[in-house]
């Protein structure tokens, strides 16, 4: 090649050409150093053919200036790139920066000097040198990195350095990984796991794609199963892809695979820190990484020779970014293993219905696992009226639940209670002249959080601390907590049980994976009594003296205009019971809610899963909705309200007349302040024919907007605010 097209990560410029210098070998998918004005670049070399631009005479082009020491992107990634840009409405640009995820790794082979305790103490102990050294136990890393682990300045830790208390430490950032061994420790399966296995062995070992639904109740031992198809993967010297849904769930995933593989796996999250994730990207990137685990960024790391893919949880709406690309990962994940021509598990005890839709007309192979592994039973469930069953006043639970809690306590066994709402109260407002704490960024009420002592918005993390005076009335003590959160559930169980170690376990308590860790081990251990929880706790937690589960308001997820609202209800409550009486003893799971009659309820409560996915699924079939048609959001937004409603309302006027695509709005979107822009939002319903990225693209590229205007696109969207 004398001449290479990049892709640059510049969406507003598009590919551009250059020169490739004499010597100098490049080929699609070379990482490339080029330069663009006075700058350098980084890009990507793409087929010519595949990236059309402007042509430029041979003699203005300017010369490459390197290749960067990686391995050049596979042409499966380069499609899986296209792909994901062409359907879900992105930049090239936005999606390839995805996949060079960590800029250190870019840089080839390489030292550094980490820092560790040597266990030596400073000649003058300062609060802040003391919070170190307790913080850094154990501890190893650059000296940024341990200095936001320890919460202290950088200065505080050089100190310590000079007084010979930390001490440098020489490492090769490309170490290798512990190898996992397939046949380390192999579990005894049961006949239907047995035939599950060997089905998805054997699409591994045959090197196809092959989509399977691996559809089993909670508990039936689906981790155990597609470990099977790993340790083949492994053994045939391939690489193996496991998405997870929470990053909560990492800790616990890793000790189950380090005990059947012998080694650790790669992890790959947001949380990792700039030298591990150097680390992760070049070892996966040169084939080192043999299992890698991962939030659904993972999905688009450049795999060497990449074997398998597993998506765990399914059905998780957080496998949908609503930022950025907002791609959907577990679709993602089905279209990579094809382009890979590989397997790909979709893992889940309450399938999402286009994935159980996609199983019925054939395009994925359904695997069940209806049983409990080991003879364990599926729990009793039993509805709590709350209209009948009356909490006492200014009380959340039903005296039946907490006399069942009691009884658990007394037999030494464990409960659980979920309300899917983080914090103490949803809403505060002043009891004298009815003022609310509302978010100045979002139209959102502020959440208190009485164990941090503070209000906080969800949406973009502003913050404040509860004041002692309204700051309307300038009355004292009149504000009240509106509504229950996990936290007051937590005190209101401290109340009725004062001899109960409860719990909280949310994002805010389990926001690492190490504090996950803590947790886990505690229940394990029968150091907690209780657990109130959030959705966090609905899966991948396995606790043999669990055997009560307390839904407190079976009836919160079914508020809002979420048109999948009954599903996610269904996917929550079942997944929440499905933690009880997973040991020897049996379980019972209690919904408290003020509506037994509605439909997901009464499917609950009659375990009768069937009843509510065709019930759900003719609802769905009926209004067109996915998977029988599809839906598109597209999203206008500024800082300036007059500038987004202009836009938006432009947009609308020029809305093309199709028989096959009903659009609606432009209309204030339900959260209408978001992180300090005004919102408005379209909504398309089309037929399943109808090419909606292609309508959307020909409307919008046709129309220009003021530079504070944002117009966003999400196909397929799963949230409505």
């Amino acid at each position: 090649m004398n001449r290479a097209r990049l892709l640059i990560f510049n969406a507003a410029l598009g590919p551009l050409d250059y020169r490739v210098p004499d010597g100098m070998e490049v080929e699609p998918g070379s990482v490339v150093v080029a330069p663009l004005g006075p700058r350098q670049i980084v890009g990507i070399v793409w087929e010519s053919e595949r990236l059309p631009t402007n042509p430029v005479p041979d003699s203005k082009l300017r010369p490459l200036l390197g290749v960067l020491p990686v391995p050049p992107l596979r042409a499966e990634l380069r499609r899986l790139i296209e792909w994901t840009a062409e359907y879900y409405c992105a930049s090239l640009a936005s999606v390839a920066r995805m996949v060079l995820a960590s800029g250190g790794a870019l840089r080839g082979p390489a030292t550094m000097t980490e820092y560790r305790l040597t266990g030596g103490m400073p000649e003058r102990m300062t609060p802040q040198r003391q919070a170190a050294i307790e913080a850094l136990e154990g501890e190893q890393a650059t000296i940024r990195e341990l200095a936001s682990i320890a919460g202290v300045s950088e200065g505080v830790l050089r100190g310590l350095v000079n007084q010979g208390v930390l001490e440098p430490v020489e490492v090769d950032c490309d170490r290798p990984y512990p190898s996992a061994r397939a046949d380390f420790s192999a579990p005894e399966l049961n006949p239907d796991q047995q035939e599950a296995a060997a089905q998805f062995v054997a699409a591994v070992e045959e090197g196809r794609f092959a989509p399977f639904l691996l559809d089993g109740v909670t508990g039936s031992g689906k981790t155990e199963v597609y470990f099977e198809a790993m340790g083949a993967a492994i053994a045939a010297g391939r690489q193996v892809l496991v998405l997870l849904p929470e990053i909560a769930l990492t800790e616990a995933f890793l000790r189950r695979f380090e005990d059947r593989f012998g080694a650790a796996p790669v992890v790959w999250h947001s949380s990792l820190k700039s030298t591990e994730r150097r680390r992760a990207w070049r070892a996966i990137a040169a084939g080192g990484a043999q299992v890698v685990v991962g939030a659904r960024s993972a999905l688009f790391l450049p795999y060497a020779n990449l074997g398998l893919i597993v998506v765990d949880e399914a059905h998780e709406i957080s496998f949908k970014q609503d930022e950025g690309v907002r791609y959907n990962a577990r679709d993602v994940a089905v279209m990579r293993a094809r382009f890979e021509r590989i397997p790909v598990i979709l893992a889940s005890a309450t399938p999402a219905l286009e994935s159980l839709q996609m199983a019925e007309s054939g395009v994925y192979t359904k695997v069940d696992l209806a049983d409990r592994f080991g003879g364990a039973q599926l729990p009793s469930i039993d509805i709590l009226n709350l209209t009948e069953e009356k909490p006492e006043r200014g009380r959340w639970l039903a005296p039946r639940l907490v006399a069942a809690m009691r009884e658990r306590l007394e037999r030494g066994e464990q409960s659980l209670l979920f309300l899917n709402r983080r914090g103490y109260a949803p809403l505060t407002l002043c009891r004298n002249c009815g003022f609310r704490f509302q978010c100045p960024n979002c139209s959102a009420w502020l959440v208190e959080h009485r164990l941090s002592r503070r209000l906080a918005c969800h949406h973009c993390g502003h913050q404040t601390e509860p004041p002692a005076l309204c700051p309307e009335c300038g009355e004292p003590e009149c504000l009240v907590a509106c509504g229950p959160g996990v936290e007051r559930i937590a005190d209101e169980v401290a109340e009725v049980l004062p001899e109960a170690r409860v719990a909280v376990a949310t994002s805010d308590t389990l926001n690492s994976p190490e504090k996950a860790a803590e947790f886990v081990a505690k229940a394990e251990e029968q150091l907690i009594d209780v657990i109130v929880g959030t959705q966090l706790v609905t899966k991948g937690f396995h606790f043999p003296e669990l055997t009560l589960v307390g839904v407190v308001d079976a009836d919160l997820g079914l508020e809002g205009g979420d048109l999948r609202a009954a599903e996610r209800t269904y996917q929550q409550i079942a997944q929440v019971s499905g933690r009880a009486g997973r040991g020897s003893k049996p379980g019972e799971v209690l919904i408290q809610t003020r509506h037994p009659e509605a439909p997901v309820i009464a499917a609950l409560a009659a375990g009768d899963r069937e009843a509510f996915y065709e019930a759900e699924t003719e609802g769905r079939r009926h209004a067109g909705a996915p998977p029988f048609g599809r839906w598109a959001a597209i999203i206008v937004s500024s800082e300036d309200e007059a500038e987004a409603r202009e836009a938006a309302n432009r947009i609308g006027a020029t809305r093309p007349q199709l028989d096959d695509v009903m659009i609606l709005g432009p209309a204030p979107a339900p959260m209408a302040l978001l992180r300090g822009r005004y919102r408005y939002r379209l909504l398309l319903n089309a037929r399943r024919s109808a090419e909606v990225q292609k309508v959307i693209r020909d409307w919008l590229g046709a129309l220009s907007f003021p530079q504070g205007v944002r117009v966003a696109v999400d196909i397929d969207p799963y949230s409505f605010v």
